[in-house]
């Protein structure tokens, strides 16, 4: 049931963030960012999905496998973590306009998972990786 999908994956302690978008739209740059903070790089550009024991499992093509393009740069190693759970996905298509927005989920391998807009400030890679670090308050 495994699918390849066109999205760059990172991870922080074994937690994913999917990051999708169109060409150009700054998966590979916002991976990039991440993996400065501390993320592993799980893929990027195609990242394969799987289900295992009830959980959507990010994982490299092996052809890919610790490369990670930097536009304008060239393609870059990174150490790279071999697979992680999926925790939410990120949008990079979609802006979000709402200062206190509302949950939003999209249906992975038919899993909902939390789903999260692009955000135009510097407040969204570190809440990035404050949600792969400590997730969501429920207040």
């Amino acid at each position: 049931m495994a699918e390849t999908v066109h999205a760059t994956c990172v991870s922080w302690q074994g937690k994913a963030a999917l990051i999708t978008g169109r060409a150009g739209a700054g998966k590979s740059t916002l991976g990039l960012q991440l993996m400065a903070l501390g993320c592993d790089l799980i893929a990027d550009d195609r990242t394969v999905l799987d289900i295992s024991a009830g959980q959507i499992i990010a994982s490299c093509p092996s052809t890919l496998a610790g490369l990670i393009e930097a536009r304008g740069i060239g393609i870059l190693t990174a150490d790279a973590a071999s697979s992680a759970e999926v925790h939410f996905v990120i949008d990079l298509d979609q802006a979000e306009a709402e200062r206190l927005p509302p949950r939003r989920y999209t249906t992975v391998l038919g899993y909902n998972l939390p789903l999260i807009w692009r955000v135009e400030g510097p407040q969204f890679v570190p809440a990035v990786m404050q949600i792969l670090k400590s997730g969501w308050s429920d207040r």
